[in-house]
């Protein structure tokens, strides 16, 4: 994985926080697609950003509270395959790897649109 400046959002394209994920964070624009959206939930859990990522849960699957671990160091995301997802569908996955300081979690991640909005539904985590 090359190496990203300090300017580089943490989801790995390769555009500014602002530019990419943090519109989606401060609300000034949508994810387009359920991968911007997957990609701007793991920019949240990097920036402890519980608003966002409670705001983007489906409401059917969203906990009753999130508690994050501010000593999570994340430090990438890969994405390994996509499924429908775009503006032409209702549902998709996102399947990938986020990396932590000491491993790494594999999920394949479903998505939602409520109310046009992409939503993160639930994930499993392949073998």
């Amino acid at each position: 994985m090359a190496a990203m400046n300090a300017r580089s959002c943490p989801c790995g394209l390769p555009k500014s926080y602002e530019e990419c994920c943090g519109r989606y964070h401060s609300g000034a624009a949508a994810a387009p697609t359920a991968e911007a959206l997957m990609r701007s939930r793991y920019c949240a859990f990097v920036k402890l950003d519980v608003g966002y990522l409670v705001r983007t849960w489906h409401p059917r699957t969203r906990p009753a509270r999130l508690d994050l671990d501010p000593g999570m160091r994340w430090t990438g995301l890969e994405i390994l395959g996509t499924s429908d997802g775009s503006a032409f569908h209702s549902t998709g996955t996102v399947e990938f790897r986020a990396s932590y300081r000491g491993g790494s979690l594999h999920e394949r991640s479903r998505f939602e649109r409520v109310d046009g909005a992409w939503v993160y539904v639930d994930g499993e985590f392949p073998e």
